[in-house]
């Protein structure tokens, strides 16, 4: 009898502890909500494009990235406006050239001229929020240039100009937190996943704790639930980024790669264990699509050999189009097709991003998206 009770209270003590750190690990109290962020998917009125321009790395840099955002804005012209920031005036002729060369019409493009100091919009952008009235806000989030380890000046304005020309309410959040788009992704159902590294880092948030992180989020984004991972600080500029290799498709499914694909991507074993068993703000497990690195190392169209890999996870969902990182690789078939089964009311369009691989980012890490 002794021995039954000794069970008892030892079984009644672990169940308390998991309870404890499943309500550590998984908020629930939404009273604090106070913005909340449209998903991806969500219906939008454009795409913000930082375009490529000479004044950092020069004409060949820009000249190589041309065609890329050529391609990226003639996908998505058809059904969303194109925001096209161009550096100086300068440069928006040079890009309206591009465009009309390709045919692309101008009707739905629309030009802002701001000095940018690189094209990673999905970085330093505008995050659009809801606030409780359904109005749609402008959240400035701190911008550092992923920890200092490039110039930011000019990028980290971009969210401030376009609230002024557009004429929204801005939230300045620059001494609340650095935080790039690239390293937060929300389900659209009150989840985010994100690696630690990329967040609570010294080089952005000194001294911040993962609590304090949360109450940020869930006060400006509007989640409730976080799926953690450690991630690798000092592994390349964005201290790992989630959105090179997890993305939430909906509320229900995540998109990532199979195990040994994460390890090449030098995830974490904790990491994808962790990822495989997320479970959403409900606590049911998502559905796990898969999909492949390149088959082969990526090689830029100018020859240049990089030695590792290609993502297709870095992908951007636009109105009637999705946006795929192609590498001139055999699995870009058979990416586009997963991705193309994922999102059966759009049309994959794959965008041949090796010379912006080269330079550390896809399709993703250049978009920005504006809600309705």
């Amino acid at each position: 009898m002794n021995k039954m009770l000794f069970l008892m209270i030892s079984l009644l003590t672990i169940f308390s502890s998991c309870q404890k750190a499943e309500e550590n690990i998984h908020p629930t109290d939404s009273s604090t909500v106070m913005y909340t962020m449209p998903e991806e998917s969500a219906p939008h009125e454009g795409t913000w494009l930082q375009w490529p321009h000479q004044y950092q790395y020069g004409v060949t840099y820009r000249n190589r990235l041309d065609a890329t955002w050529v391609k990226m804005t003639s996908a998505l012209v058809e059904s969303e406006k194109v925001h096209i920031i161009a550096y100086d005036e300068a440069e928006r002729t040079r890009i309206m050239g591009l465009l009309l060369k390709a045919g692309i019409p101008p009707t739905n493009v629309n030009f802002k001229i701001y000095p940018t100091d690189d094209v990673w919009i999905r970085d330093n952008g505008p995050i659009y929020v809801r606030d409780k009235k359904g109005q749609l806000i402008i959240e400035d989030w701190g911008f550092n240039g992923w920890g200092k380890k490039a110039d930011y000046q000019n990028c980290n304005l971009i969210p401030t100009k376009i609230a002024n020309d557009q004429n929204i309410s801005k939230i300045d959040l620059n001494a609340v937190m650095i935080n790039e788009g690239g390293a937060v992704e929300i389900d659209g159902s009150g989840t985010l996943l994100a690696t630690k590294s990329a967040i609570l880092n010294n080089n952005r948030n000194p001294g911040m704790t993962q609590a304090q992180a949360e109450a940020i989020f869930t006060k400006y984004l509007g989640v409730t639930k976080f799926i953690w991972l450690k991630g690798k600080a000092g592994l390349e500029i964005t201290d790992m980024h989630i959105d090179g290799f997890a993305r939430f498709a909906n509320a229900t499914t995540l998109v990532t790669m199979d195990y040994d694909d994460l390890l090449d991507w030098q995830v974490p074993e904790e990491d994808i264990n962790t990822l495989y068993a997320a479970t959403n703000k409900s606590r049911a497990p998502y559905h796990i699509v898969k999909l492949p690195l390149t088959q082969n190392n990526v090689e830029t169209a100018y020859g240049k050999k990089l030695y590792y890999k290609g993502s297709y996870v870095n992908y951007y969902i636009g109105n009637k189009r999705i946006l795929v990182p192609n590498y001139n690789d055999p699995n870009d078939a058979v990416a586009n097709k997963i991705i193309q089964s994922l999102y059966p009311n759009r049309i994959v369009v794959g965008i041949d991003v090796r010379n912006l691989y080269a330079n550390g980012g896809m399709i993703h890490c250049v978009t920005q998206q504006q809600p309705q």
